[in-house]
């Protein structure tokens, strides 16, 4: 009923501040909340215990601003991020689109966000109460860095003692280059710098990978993420491939989301 009520408004704003609407009214609700869970929805990944495999995927709260009010809504786990170690404003708008006919969205974002100072400090407000369920933290690398993969081990150690996990994401299509860190030789030095990064702290560090990939391809993540012993892979990001579409924003460049994923 709430959505049928807010939808009309929503829609009658661009996508983006849409967006952005919906983040500054969450941050109203009361802190907190609790997941929905069972005996049978429960479950266990890397030694994390999600209340229900049901979680809230980063980008949408990528500041970690309303992460512990998700939970009111039965989520059994949040992400937030991505987080680069400096803040970037991302690709130029407009960069998200609504593909209604379709029952979809693209985005190019590029990775905007106010950097890791500010998330850090987000999060421990959040941590000084108990979180309702796992927090997650996903992690990437600035656009214009000169070394990504430092970039990654930074925010690996910046928050190993924060999260519940960690996301160490490579997936993105909206920053150029940044796919390439998942071929064989580049992949393999990124995590055993992040792994390292990770020091004493046993917070499992999960490999956030494209869905545009070749079997090879997929063959040496797996080998790779049982060499440094990653926590789990999660597959996957937006796809850059098209089906047959029928909005008339489905030629923008950037990661499809949405209803026609299910007839890939």
């Amino acid at each position: 009923m709430i959505y049928k009520l807010a939808r009309p408004l929503l829609f009658a704003l661009d996508a983006e501040r849409a967006h952005d609407l919906t983040l500054d009214m969450l941050a109203m609700l009361p802190r907190g909340g609790k997941a929905v869970t069972s005996a049978r929805l429960a479950t266990n990944v890397a030694g994390v215990d999600f209340p229900n495999p049901v979680g809230l995927a980063p980008g949408f709260d990528k500041n970690a601003r309303v992460a512990d009010r998700m939970f009111r809504f039965g989520f059994g786990f949040v992400e937030v991020g991505t987080l680069t170690p400096l803040a970037q404003p991302g690709n130029p708008k407009p960069r998200l689109f609504r593909l209604v006919e379709d029952r979809a969205v693209i985005n190019r974002f590029g990775f905007n966000n106010d950097g890791s100072d500010v998330a850090a400090r987000n999060i421990a407000a959040m941590r000084r109460r108990a979180m309702p369920g796992p927090l997650g933290i996903n992690v990437g690398a600035n656009k214009d860095s000169v070394d990504r993969l430092a970039d990654y081990a930074s925010g690996v150690a910046r928050f190993a003692d924060a999260a519940d996990y960690l996301t160490v994401n490579i997936s993105s299509p909206n920053t150029p280059g940044l796919r390439a860190l998942q071929d064989e030789g580049a992949l393999d030095e990124l995590l055993a710098r992040v792994v390292e990064a990770r020091g004493a702290h046993m917070t499992p560090i999960f490999l956030k990978v494209a869905p545009d990939l070749q079997p090879a391809d997929i063959d040496a993540i797996v080998r790779l993420s049982g060499k440094h012993g990653l926590g789990a892979l999660i597959v996957s990001n937006t796809t850059i491939e098209r089906p047959a579409l029928a909005s008339p924003h489905a030629g923008e460049a950037g990661g499809l989301s949405g209803a026609p994923l299910h007839d890939l």
